[in-house]
């Protein structure tokens, strides 16, 4: 089972640092023209700390049980990037975005998952 969730982590760092790094790298007419219309209804600066919350929650996904250091951040890192997706969610549900909202269903039920199972029995 920590092989499983060691590679789950790893699978989850890999998206949400894309992401993340993606809306921290690009402005909001670049993200809003590859497809992310809800860039529209946010503010520079509001689009930038989502990034910096994904690329955040990223890295305490890996880096604190690799260093053994402060690992309780890697179950709570999981928490907030599920509650990110709960967000993600509400907002492509509210703008009637229906195709958008497979991804954040996927990337917030991992990393719920991941949450659950490193918070609980599965904990380092």
């Amino acid at each position: 089972m920590n092989i499983f969730l060691w590679i789950l982590a790893a699978v989850l760092a890999i998206a949400f640092l894309g992401a993340g790094g993606m809306k921290l790298v690009r402005t909001r007419a670049q993200l809003s023209a590859a497809g992310m219309g809800y860039v529209d209804d946010l503010s520079d600066t509001a689009v930038k700390a989502i990034g910096a919350f994904e690329v955040l929650g990223a890295f305490g996904l890996i880096l604190p049980p690799v260093f053994g250091i402060a690992v309780i951040l890697t179950p709570l890192a999981a928490t907030g990037l599920t509650i990110t997706m709960l967000a993600a969610l509400a907002v492509h549900i509210r703008r009637r975005e229906f195709t958008a909202l497979p991804g954040p269903i996927v990337l917030g039920l991992l990393s719920a998952v991941l949450a659950a199972f490193r918070f609980g029995p599965h904990g380092f």
